[in-house]
Order: structure tokens, then sequence, then C-alpha cells
């Protein structure tokens, strides 16, 4: 399931930049064919092996959906605070990354 986990990280970091890489980079702010063109390949191969992983380790599909949620989560909080430094310490975004958090932990160690 670790590395089910680590292939959800990874597929989140890249769709993030897929769909907000027009806010970071200024010259790609008009450009969303070419980085449709150049993500979206890898952006789903690396979902569709994360969700394979996950099923293989644990026979559900549902704990691939609730991990999925929870890293998604937790991926963007932390990409959209390092690289747009929109803040996480609000209430509201703490306790949502919190429960991203949870909902994983509950999915990993739950039996």
């Amino acid at each position: 399931m670790k590395f089910g986990i680590l292939m959800f990280a990874f597929a989140n970091v890249l769709a993030w930049f897929q769909l907000n890489s027009q806010f970071v980079f200024p010259g790609l702010k008009d450009k969303p064919v070419l980085i449709n063109l150049l993500m979206a390949f890898p952006v789903g191969l690396s979902f569709w092996y994360a969700v394979k992983f996950v099923v293989d380790d644990t026979g559900q599909l549902w704990t691939s959906k609730m991990i999925g949620f929870g890293v998604g989560n937790i991926i963007f909080g932390l990409l959209t605070w390092l690289m747009l430094k929109e803040s996480v310490f609000t209430a509201k975004t703490m306790t949502c990354l919190f429960l991203g958090l949870v909902i994983v932990l509950i999915q990993v160690y739950w039996k």
C-alpha cells in the first residue's frame, strides 16, 4: 500500500502543476492545450497505477478512493502554500488537512 500512496502523491503533484501552472508560471497562462498535451498522459498513468497498487494490496476499490482523496488534499494544501504562498494556517484549512490525514491513516491502519 505504501507504493500506492507514493504514486497518489506523485500523481497529485503532477496534476497540481497541470492545473495550476497557469498561476505559477505567467508564460503558461495562455497555453492550456500545451500543458494538457504534456501532462495528461503522465498524470493519468500515475493515477491508474496508484489505484492498481492500492487495490492489489487491499482488494478494495473504496480504499483507493479514500487514500486518493486524503493524499490529494494534503498535496494540494502543501503545494498551494509553497508555490502560491496561500496560507494553510487558517482554522478551516488546517482542519481539512488534518481530516485528510486522518482518512489516510484510517485506510492504512484500520483492518
